[in-house]
């Protein structure tokens, strides 16, 4: 146990001397420039007004009011879709000729948007708040409307919120879950930094000699409460700027992610003896990330996989932990629900620490015999 402690304050010292880790945090700052100008919380968004009613403006001011639109006032369609094609619109909102006509004849009415589809962030928040602020401009014509066929306002309520509905999370664990891409990139970042450092020093450990198990794992122990900290960062803050729904809290993550770094910390062991030489070790990790990436279940539904795609898959620490931690903190998965998960990433890092163990103990007992 001292050997472990000593292994541990000595690596985690030399780790906040000399923090090469940081450069994770300023890559998310560098990914998260591309904001700068327009920013996640007010997307331009043109309003082409056809009808120039009160119910147009009102529709205007409500889509107005939303955190994550700021409308900009158009007079005709092409110069409006010129400048969606341009990248200086995000969408386009029309309200058609006689709409508040319509509204209050309990006709149908369509607002033609259009959509910058290639942008799944702000498409998506777009599409949220339209929708949000057209249920309250029909909400109020609706009550109008009632209170002129003699209902008081009270009843025009009831009959419009008859009763009061709660929203659950629910997890959806089929094929849409491979739309959660950015859960999955986190992930992928957190695995492939602790993969580069977990090699880097299982290098400087073999350089050494032969050393007690103690200090092994104290030194690879020591590279876990920075990456807690960064997961942090990847799980909890860059989200939350970029306004991401988040479920999970910080207990909770750190709870997933410690078998997570576990699992890849291991698995970084059995590189390294497999692979032995540094410059094999990092032109193999440059090449892996991609594909990793992709058998993942990220891009693709694991369930959608052939058999022996996915038994690969399954060997990755990043397939659980993406499973894992997008589906408590995107998707309202309760904990209780992935603990299979855990269990799993947790044998994982013993098998992958005791094969890498064996493998070093086979190849010196090589290098003896020659």
């Amino acid at each position: 146990m001292k050997l472990w402690w000593q292994s541990f304050v000595t690596t985690l010292t030399s780790l906040l001397q000399k923090p090469m880790w940081m450069m994770l945090l300023c890559s998310l700052c560098l990914m998260s420039t591309v904001y700068l100008n327009r920013s996640v919380w007010d997307l331009p968004v043109a309003v082409i007004d056809m009808d120039h009613s009160p119910g147009s403006r009102m529709m205007m001011r409500q889509l107005d009011a939303t955190p994550k639109i700021t409308t900009q006032a158009y007079e005709n369609l092409p110069q409006a879709l010129s400048d969606l094609g341009l990248r200086k619109l995000f969408a386009v909102i029309i309200l058609p000729e006689d709409m508040e006509q319509k509204i209050l004849a309990g006709k149908e009415v369509t607002l033609p948007v259009y959509g910058d589809a290639t942008n799944r962030l702000a498409n998506g928040q777009i599409q949220q708040d339209v929708m949000a602020a057209w249920q309250q401009v029909l909400a109020g014509y609706k009550t109008q409307l009632m209170m002129m066929q003699g209902f008081s306002k009270q009843q025009a309520s009831v009959l419009m919120t008859p009763f009061i509905g709660q929203t659950i999370d629910v997890f959806n664990p089929g094929i849409s879950f491979a739309a959660i891409v950015f859960p999955g990139l986190l992930v992928m970042l957190l695995q492939h930094s602790l993969l580069i450092a977990g090699v880097r020093v299982s290098m400087s450990l073999r350089s050494k000699g032969t050393l007690p198990l103690s200090v092994t794992l104290g030194t690879l122990s020591a590279l876990i409460p920075i990456w807690l900290f960064l997961s942090i960062v990847l799980f909890v803050l860059w989200p939350w700027v970029l306004g991401y729904r988040q479920t999970a809290s910080i207990p909770e993550l750190l709870m997933l992610t410690l078998p997570f770094q576990l699992a890849v910390l291991g698995l970084a062991k059995l590189v390294t003896e497999c692979l032995r030489e540094v410059e094999r070790i990092y032109f193999s990790l440059s090449f892996i990330t991609t594909p990793v990436y992709y058998l993942s279940g990220t891009l693709w539904p694991v369930q959608s996989m052939p058999d022996w795609v996915r038994g690969i898959s399954m060997m990755l620490p990043s397939t659980w932990a993406t499973r894992m931690i997008a589906g408590v903190n995107q998707m309202g998965l309760p904990l209780y629900e992935v603990s299979e998960d855990v269990v799993m990433l947790l044998l994982m890092a013993v098998f992958y620490t005791s094969l890498g163990i064996g493998v070093k103990k086979f190849c010196e007992y090589l290098d003896r015999r020659h």
